[in-house]
């Protein structure tokens, strides 16, 4: 059960209590709906509070942390979203379009006044149901932070979207439910929608760093960087590197480097260039050899490298193509990026040659799969993080933080594609399926589904805790965003 305080007075006592609470952690945004729900007990046991407040204090802590770095962003770059729902119903003669409430500002309920405020600071204001619109502005590069006005089951519902995009923002829960002639304390509002610090904040566009990887990944930029391409093996590495897939290892690379250094305007170095372009050589290296031992004849679409060219020749370009990532990786500065790769390298080899050693029907666990997990897909994600970080002269105790954050997102990421398999009863692969198959021979696939789901989603949940130790702000902001794509395919 879900309680509101009260009244007026002990709402804006909780409120300065959760938000000093915060202040004292000196927490930096983003932090996950974990934490924030170990917060909220936390702040429960320490004052006593009654634990039908959980979900109202678990939104005010979450205002806490966010306060500061809202009220960095310029006003212009800021959204009020208020709830139709406060409008007086019987009256009300506002028009709904797809955005949400044409307001007449008829001064019959609080919209108007409210509206009017965020008018004189320059906010932008909307009236309309659910956060999802909001999601989609931010993605947009509409605006960068929203103060929302919402009921504490619709906040329920957004609180994961919230968190996991990253959305600096502010939720205001109403004092009623109903979904009719609802009620908030506008004083609260009021005393939100001015807060200004002195530094001003401009954030990242992710979107914009996607734009510069993709043209260091256009055959003009890749024929001056890959060894040029005069035979059938250089032609056909060539063509392999300008194919299909989502490139998300030089994109992290880069997108580190921008969180890290914040280049005003969005520049990269050509050594972070050549290190974006090392990165995705060894991983499409690796899909080739893959795709050899796997006796795969189709990936992105396409005939696989050795079905178009011969089982041999896929050897060679493989191979081309990590001579290509070492010999990149040698004409930068930091020697260091060598070793890193290296010793990614010599993992991957062991973890697939741990897939290789397994034959069908032999006996394998679900932690021995998650252990050829952590040498085979772990490292392709901790690389990318590793080299942006040391391309921007990162530290080693953020290197030790994306270690952690990488082992549990690449087990999430390997988890749920493992899922594809769910169907194939004759899987020879070490999948998780094939594991949990051997070991409950009377498992339906449902059984399997929920027990790998609630595995993929454990690992989720670590990745984001991981974190927290994490002291910038557009770095964490970038993996919470980074983890809701790689994990949402």
């Amino acid at each position: 059960m879900r309680e509101i305080p009260a009244t007026h007075i002990e709402r804006q006592r909780l409120r300065q209590l959760a938000h000093d609470f915060v202040k004292a952690k000196s927490l930096q945004p983003p932090v996950s709906l974990e934490q924030l729900h170990l917060l909220a007990d936390e702040l429960i046991t320490l004052h006593q509070l009654d634990v039908t407040l959980r979900d109202w204090l678990l939104v005010e802590l979450h205002n806490g942390v966010w306060l500061p770095t809202v009220a960095s962003i310029p006003y212009e770059r800021r959204l009020l979203l208020l709830p139709k729902c406060l409008r007086d119903s019987r009256q009300c003669q506002g028009e709904m379009d797809d955005l949400g409430l044409l307001c007449h500002r008829c001064g019959l309920c609080v919209i108007p006044g409210l509206q009017e405020q965020a008018d004189r600071y320059g906010v932008l204001s909307l009236v309309a149901e659910g956060f999802t619109s909001v999601i989609e502005l931010i993605r947009q590069h509409v605006v960068d932070a929203v103060i929302g006005v919402s009921c504490l089951d619709s906040l329920e519902k957004a609180f994961p979207l919230l968190v996991s995009h990253a959305v600096p923002g502010i939720a205001i829960a109403l004092n009623d439910g109903g979904c009719k002639d609802t009620h908030v304390d506008t004083d609260y509002v009021a005393q939100l929608l001015p807060q200004r610090s002195e530094d001003t904040m401009t954030l990242l566009n992710y979107d914009h760093v996607r734009e510069k990887v993709d043209e260091w990944f256009t055959q003009e930029n890749l024929s001056q960087v890959l060894t040029p391409a005069k035979d059938i093996t250089t032609r056909a590495s060539l063509e392999w590197m300008l194919s299909g897939g989502s490139r998300w290892r030089p994109f992290l690379l880069a997108a580190v480097y921008a969180a890290i250094t914040k280049p005003r305007p969005l520049a990269f170095p050509d050594e972070v260039m050549r290190a974006a372009v090392a990165v995705e050589c060894f991983h499409k290296a690796s899909l080739v050899h893959d795709d050899i031992q796997d006796n795969d004849l189709e990936r992105y679409g396409k005939p696989t490298v050795h079905a178009r060219y011969g089982q041999a020749m896929g050897i060679n370009i493989g191979d081309l193509l990590l001579g290509d990532g070492y010999r990149l990786l040698s004409s930068l500065s930091n020697k260091e990026m060598i070793g890193v790769i290296a010793n990614a390298h010599v993992s991957l080899c062991l973890g697939q040659g741990a897939e290789l050693a397994w034959q069908s029907g032999q006996d394998v666990s679900i932690d021995d799969v998650l252990q050829i997990f952590r040498q085979k897909t772990v490292p392709a994600f901790e690389v990318a993080l590793s080299l942006g970080v040391l391309s921007a002269g990162g530290d080693k105790r953020t290197a030790t933080v994306l270690h952690n954050y990488s082992e549990a997102l690449g087990i999430a990421y390997q988890l749920e594609d493992d899922l594809k398999d769910i169907d194939d009863e004759h899987t020879a692969k070490p999948s998780a399926v094939h594991a949990l198959r051997m070991q409950d021979s009377d498992a339906t696939n449902d059984d399997i589904k929920n027990k790998i789901s609630d595995l993929a989603d454990d690992y989720h949940t670590r990745a984001l805790a991981s974190l927290a130790d994490i002291d910038s702000f557009e770095l964490k902001r970038l993996l919470f965003q980074a983890t809701e794509k790689i994990l949402s395919k």
